[in-house]
């Protein structure tokens, strides 16, 4: 037994301890569903930032870093990271105050309808069990490269770790867990960035050796590797895509499961906003560090394949015993954060939403989703075992994003339009799923070719939209259905306070400022050593550190903007 494997033990063991004190505190069913609705800011921001921060960004998306394309993953994540604010502002904060259970729940009561309900908790399990499988084998992978172990083992060994403490302490120990899991892969991400970056020969060495990379050219360059043998053609063609699914994963955070779900948590709507904008800064500086880590791996070795793998390759090789331990300990974490996540969100839909029963009380209810975790993460495993290795970023982008296609018309459309019917709500979930998931797999076939401009996202989201206004225009909206909108905009008088818009508003501030000051690192130690070393203008690279700050200053002035209308008498 080598010491990385005793450091994944030690870590478990901690997990299970919190997840079984978590546990024994579970009473009511709002214990279990969204942890008595009585979370803080920091545990807010640490299960959004967990359950979004899975293997596949320390493995799949800083492979794609490795592989050529860590300014494109940065450039994407950053029109991303506004998404948070915009949810919190336009769609969270009015999902907290329906006092739902479950984000499907929320819909099926603001268009009164059972088949609403049924048709977004299915929606629900087959996605989040897809995240759930890829998030299984990206943590198996840590297990079988560390411990040595098979793979199909080690496996099993992540599914039972993750599926035992899940199911026992539902949200109050996923909270609870994803935070400590948050804090530990958040500074092991930043020791990390240190040893690589100093064996590569110094911040500024680094930047400019990756500037004039033979093997991979363009690789630091504001629009990754283009060309023959690159995933993209142009620079025009990796710019489209970047902008297309940053907003289509801004609409993720905003109204997915995974992420909208912590609203349901939050002590308050203040909480829900400042959570918000936080975690955007957050994620920001995260991958910003893991897109950098992994494209300097290369200067160390250029040749680790899979290139998912070159995180565990650095630990495992470049960095001290003991830095190495913790950061396969927080990729690790990472993976469990997410699969707790997925399991819980799961579990909690197949009985909520799918197969509810009005006359089960709590204790009945709780055992029904705990029976319904372990079989919807034995269907993961199973799947888990056939899939083939090394697929963890495409797999995660098709899943996570088909959120944004069924889900993204109908959930703003949902507060904000007084026209929208229940038979347009479910229809254009349907339609925007089914759009997106057929589109994709037409082009996985090679059937028919999208261009950049017309990816399976947007194909499913304007197929939702379109379905959802067509559906309007034989429709009617009911009293009820009005009714329930109208209540959804009464700012309940407990959230008008004074003090708490303050502290609102100067978390805003510090958004906005922190978006300043990131944009001037970047243009530091990014954009002046790469035009050093190539001799060019470096205008495009200028312009991305510009841009990348400014996200967070409009993250922060939404905030600003929303707190200050919203909240004052």
């Amino acid at each position: 037994m080598n010491v990385y494997t005793i450091g994944l033990m030690i870590s478990l063991a901690v997990y299970f301890a919190v997840g079984s004190y978590a546990g024994r505190k579970v009473k009511h069913l709002e214990d279990y569903f969204v942890a008595g609705r009585q979370a803080p800011t920091l545990l807010i921001v640490g299960t959004l930032v967990a359950s979004l921060m899975s293997t596949n960004a320390f493995m799949g998306e800083t492979g794609q870093g490795y592989a050529g394309y860590p300014t494109i993953i940065l450039i994407l994540t950053a029109i991303n990271c506004i998404g948070y604010t915009a949810g919190a502002l336009f769609f969270g904060r009015f999902l907290r105050r329906s006092r739902a259970l479950t984000v499907a729940e929320y819909f099926g009561q603001r268009f009164v309808s059972r088949r609403v309900q049924s048709v977004a908790g299915a929606s629900i399990v087959f996605g989040c069990t897809g995240y759930l499988m890829v998030v299984t084998q990206g943590t198996a992978t840590i297990v079988h490269e560390v411990t040595g172990l098979s793979f199909h083992l080690a496996l099993f060994l992540t599914w039972s770790g993750y599926t035992l403490f899940t199911m026992y302490s539902g949200s109050r120990g996923v909270v609870l867990t994803d935070t400590m899991m948050f804090l530990l892969f958040t500074a092991v991400a930043l020791l990390g960035l240190a040893f690589i970056v100093e064996e590569a020969g110094g911040w500024f060495a680094t930047i400019q050796d990756l500037a004039t990379f033979e093997s991979k050219p363009g690789i630091v360059s504001w629009h990754g590797m283009v060309g023959e043998g690159a995933d993209w053609a142009s620079a025009t063609d990796a710019m489209i895509y970047a902008v297309i699914l940053g907003i289509a994963w801004g609409v993720v955070v905003a109204v997915s499961p995974w992420q909208a779900s912590r609203y349901l948590m939050a002590r308050d709507e203040h909480t829900v906003i400042r959570s918000a904008m936080i975690t955007a800064a957050t994620v920001l500086v995260l991958y910003s560090v893991l897109m950098l880590s992994g494209a300097a791996i290369n200067l160390l070795n250029p040749m680790i394949q899979p290139a998912q793998e070159n995180m565990i390759w650095a630990a495992m090789n470049v960095m001290p015993t003991l830095i190495g331990v913790l950061l396969m300990s927080g990729i690790m974490a990472a993976g469990l954060s997410s699969a707790s996540t997925f399991l819980s969100l799961v579990g909690f839909s197949v009985t909520n939403d799918l197969v509810p029963s009005a006359h089960a009380d709590d204790s009945r209810q709780l055992r029904m989703s705990r029976w319904a975790m372990i079989g919807v993460s034995l269907a993961a495993l199973v799947i888990a075992n056939f899939i083939p290795q090394g697929n963890l970023f495409w797999i995660t982008y098709f899943v996570g994003t088909l959120y944004a296609s069924a889900w993204g018309p109908v959930a703003f459309m949902s507060v904000w339009s007084r026209r929208i019917t229940e038979g347009a709500a479910f229809w254009g979930i349907i339609a925007g799923l089914l759009g997106n998931l057929v589109a994709r797999v037409l082009s996985m076939l090679g059937i028919v070719e999208f261009p950049v401009y017309f990816h399976p996202i947007v194909v499913g989201a304007l197929l939702s939209y379109i379905t959802v206004e067509v559906a309007i225009l034989r429709g009617t909206v009911t009293q009820q259905e009005h009714e329930i909108r109208e209540r959804l905009h009464e700012t309940p008088e407990a959230e008008i306070d004074p003090a708490r818009q303050r502290g609102t508003l100067r978390c805003a501030k510090a958004i906005i400022w922190c978006g300043v000051v990131f944009a001037g690192v970047l243009i530091v130690f990014y954009a002046l050593p790469y035009q050093r070393a190539t001799g060019g203008s470096a205008g495009g690279e200028f312009v991305m550190a510009l841009g990348i700050g400014l996200s967070l200053v409009v993250a922060g002035a939404l905030a600003w903007w929303g707190t200050a209308r919203s909240y004052t008498r």
